[in-house]
């Protein structure tokens, strides 16, 4: 009752503002309308010429058919990649990250440009979605389970893999399809705090927490069914309805920050002043990491990532398909 109400607020706020954004496609190429059949996944990218080869491999394993990126003027190679891939599309906006609301905005008109009524998969470049035996069932037969549950979307927290000691030995270039936890193998095992809101269920600790003292929101909902009542009306941590997010949580996120290159990611962030709170965390990463010579997230609870079998073992998330 409480998350409806709230839905309707925002809901109300949302209709008296004019947030549309402006967004072409790269190069003016044209971009085929989704079918039925499809899996499309939609994403964000600046920078992250590293991750793509491994993201695009990974997902496509999954059953993802269509990649719909926002390219925010990259520098790096990134958009050149992504436009000679045959199932990516690749848009462009004069509008940059922090001016289309964190994203938000980009994300929200894509979703009305490729069209309501369908599931979508919903990320960023550095997030990498598992699931119990996520490779043997793909992503077709988790929306049938999801759908059989009465579940509009999957929550699945961010967690932070690392690597096993001195971060700045330890290197992820994305020449080839090596998939990041090859290099960053461990993860926290315990030390999570999952809570419930009135909008949303919220997970915060881990790795950045114990050792920034960051207190980023980790819950996400990357698989959620898009329909004219949806939008990120607050954040993308807490979609509309928000009576659809209180869900088991049926995976998890893999998400990689730290390799060896990350303080000059850090300063890059920081320059570019795009993330919230004039990049606050960015900040705090470089302060700890110009003290801590070498930087290591080892400790009490560290274990080694092994497949995403072991998530349902330490009870990070239930097994949709027999739960």
């Amino acid at each position: 009752m409480i998350a409806s109400v709230e839905t309707r607020k925002i809901r109300s706020r949302r209709a008296k503002q004019d947030e549309s954004v402006a967004m072409a496609p790269f190069a003016q190429r044209s971009v085929r309308p989704l079918v039925k059949a499809d899996i499309p996944l939609i994403f964000l990218c600046h920078n992250d010429r590293k991750f793509l080869p491994s993201l695009l491999a990974h997902y496509r394993r999954l059953g993802v058919t269509r990649f719909i990126c926002l390219d925010d003027r990259s520098s790096d190679g990134s958009l050149e990649l992504l436009a000679g891939e045959p199932d990516v599309d690749v848009w462009v906006s004069p509008v940059r990250y922090r001016d289309a609301k964190r994203g938000k905005l980009w994300r929200e008109g894509l979703f009305a440009r490729y069209g309501h009524d369908r599931w979508y998969l919903n990320i960023d470049a550095d997030e990498y979605l598992v699931y119990p035996d996520c490779f043997q069932r793909p992503l077709s037969e988790l929306i049938k389970a999801l759908e059989a549950r009465g579940e509009k979307r999957l929550a699945a927290p961010m967690i932070d893999l690392y690597p096993g000691g001195d971060v700045d030995a330890f290197a992820f270039d994305g020449r080839d399809e090596t998939m990041p936890w090859e290099v960053a193998t461990h993860l926290d095992g315990g030390g999570y705090q999952m809570t419930y809101a009135k909008r949303y269920m919220s997970v915060e600790g881990g790795p950045r927490y114990r050792t920034f003292g960051a207190d980023a929101e980790l819950m996400k909902y990357p698989l959620l069914y898009w329909d004219g009542r949806c939008s990120f009306g607050v954040s993308i941590h807490q979609p509309t309805p928000f009576e659809w997010n209180f869900v088991p949580v049926g995976g998890v996120l893999l998400h990689f920050k730290f390799f060896a290159d990350y303080k000059e990611k850090s300063r890059e962030a920081v320059a570019d002043q795009q993330y919230f709170d004039g990049a606050r965390e960015y900040k705090k990463i470089l302060e700890v990491g110009s003290r801590a010579t070498p930087l290591s997230f080892m400790g009490p609870n560290s274990i080694r990532y092994r497949s995403p079998d072991q998530l349902r073992e330490l009870g990070f998330v239930v097994d949709v398909f027999n739960n």
